[in-house]
């Protein structure tokens, strides 16, 4: 499978919540990473997921923001990843930040270059990506 998105976790369908219209997916990695996904009830059905299925989660930078600092923040956010900032790569207008995980998996945010100087953003800080369940995109091999 080719894909833009930058942003790609293979692993287990580890739990399914069934709701009225949209259903609850969570997803663990091989190292352990857990991520959630709200998808719709007829996703569910189409790609067949239930606990233990493959599934691969994917999630585009752009939906990815960076926090710095928030372990007192409370967010609705479902997956927030706690790492350390490896990467950053400037351009005039945006920066792609990487976020290494303890699990050894990356997580890759696209934010504002302004975003990104006003933040103070180096290699070596500790940093989290969050994301919402609404923005991971579930996929199936076929």
């Amino acid at each position: 499978m080719k894909i833009s998105a930058r942003n790609v976790f293979p692993g287990k369908v580890t739990q399914v919540k069934i709701g009225a219209v949209n259903s609850e997916v969570d997803l663990t990695t091989a190292s352990g990473l857990e991520i959630v996904s709200i998808v719709t009830n007829e996703s569910v059905k189409s790609l067949g997921l239930a606990v233990g299925k493959d599934a691969t989660a994917l999630v585009k930078a752009s939906s990815v923001l960076v926090l710095l600092g928030g372990t007192d923040v409370k967010l609705s956010a479902r997956n927030c990843l706690a790492g350390k900032i490896t990467a950053i790569q400037e351009g005039p207008f945006s920066a792609e930040v990487t976020i290494s995980l303890p699990s050894g998996a990356a997580v890759h945010a696209m934010i504002t270059h302004d975003a990104s100087k006003e933040l103070g953003l180096k290699t070596g800080m500790t940093a989290t990506a969050v994301f919402k369940a609404q923005s991971v995109i579930l996929a199936v091999a076929t």
